[in-house]
């Protein structure tokens, strides 16, 4: 079975992006060639709407067959509610918090980003990570494109 790796909006930002662009051409070479699957929200394509036009015609390039588009609802909505409150990130995060309830509530097998502040830091993967646990949700693998491309078998 393919591992479902959920992209937040960093990762297609990425392709465009001279300090990232290597790692995030490469881990979308996997998406094309049928070895993962790409998750995306609603949140991610809303949040596409104001990138550069070239972003989203990469994103719409990606073969429809190894990509799942994932919805918003209010159990992740409360989920995202749950890291403001116990302050993992600050309120301003509340978008981010969305794409780390997204990809918990949805099981992907691994959240990818280029957010270091926010999102793939230790200290926030702790947090949202001990959140989870204690409401009973899986435990949520969060990685940069370049952290995956270092271990890749």
């Amino acid at each position: 079975m393919r591992q479902r790796f959920y992209f937040d909006t960093s990762v297609f930002g990425g392709v465009f992006d001279k300090e990232f662009e290597e790692e995030t051409l490469q881990l979308f070479e996997r998406v094309r060639l049928g070895k993962i699957v790409c998750l995306f929200s609603d949140l991610a394509e809303s949040e596409l709407l104001r990138a550069p036009e070239k972003v989203v015609t990469f994103f719409r390039s990606l073969p429809i067959e190894n990509t799942e588009r994932v919805l918003v609802n209010p159990e992740i909505i409360e989920l995202a509610t749950k890291y403001i409150e116990e302050k993992v990130v600050g309120q301003t995060s509340f978008d981010d918090c969305l794409h780390i309830a997204t990809a918990t509530l949805n099981k992907a097998d691994i959240l990818v980003s280029w957010n270091f502040k926010h999102i793939v830091n230790v200290y926030r993967i702790r947090g949202y990570n001990s959140i989870n646990l204690r409401m009973n949700y899986l435990s949520l693998e969060i990685r940069s494109p370049k952290e995956i491309l270092e271990y890749e078998d």
